[in-house]
């Protein structure tokens, strides 16, 4: 079973939505037994890091999501909070992944960063199987991860940053698949089925 954690960050109906529409067996939950009993995760996130990493600290999620052996997918603000720090709140992350997640300078650009963008790879990934080098997907934030040696894919937003990262079981993607059309979806069924 797929468990897509709610934990009062945003998009877990759309992600939930776009599973259903592959037929894809899941639950959406933040009862930490559920979640650590998991197949695979699916850890969405839209809104504010500080508030979102108190929640998962009430949730007694922390732990679970940092020793889960399976694989699990952290989606905008998911995967944002996997990094050691962030900008956003000056808020502890979960440091799965090193870095310090940083603002957009917007006396420079827009900010959010908001629509579609292409992406880089960087690395050979399952999670990106048939998908083309260059593929759009849908972004819509105001904070980036750096680019270190786990990032998979970078993207160009007036400076580079990680649209995706890996590191062992842990996947990560800065765009929202659930909003990119085909090329979303499939990537959420490689998930499923090739991570």
């Amino acid at each position: 079973m797929i468990a897509i954690i709610d934990y009062g960050a945003g998009n877990t109906k759309s992600v939930s939505n776009a599973l259903a529409g592959l037929n894809i067996e899941h639950v959406v939950t933040n009862d930490p037994q559920s979640v650590k009993d998991a197949d695979k995760i699916i850890f969405p996130g839209v809104g504010e890091a500080a508030f979102a990493m108190n929640k998962l600290i009430k949730l007694n999620l922390v732990d679970i999501i940092k020793e889960f052996r399976k694989p699990l997918l952290g989606i905008c603000l998911g995967m944002q909070l996997m990094f050691e720090k962030s900008e956003e709140g000056n808020v502890d992350g979960l440091s799965i992944f090193p870095g310090t997640v940083r603002r957009f300078d917007a006396s420079k650009y827009k900010v959010p960063h908001m629509g579609w963008n292409n992406i880089k790879f960087g690395k050979e990934e399952n999670l990106f199987s048939t998908i083309e080098q260059g593929t759009y997907f849908y972004f819509a934030h105001s904070f980036y991860a750096p680019v270190t040696d786990a990032a998979t894919s970078t993207s160009y937003y007036g400076i580079d940053f990680c649209s995706s990262v890996r590191l062992n079981n842990f996947y990560g993607v800065q765009f929202h698949p659930e909003k990119s059309a085909h090329k979303g979806l499939q990537l959420l069924t490689n998930f499923v089925e090739l991570c």
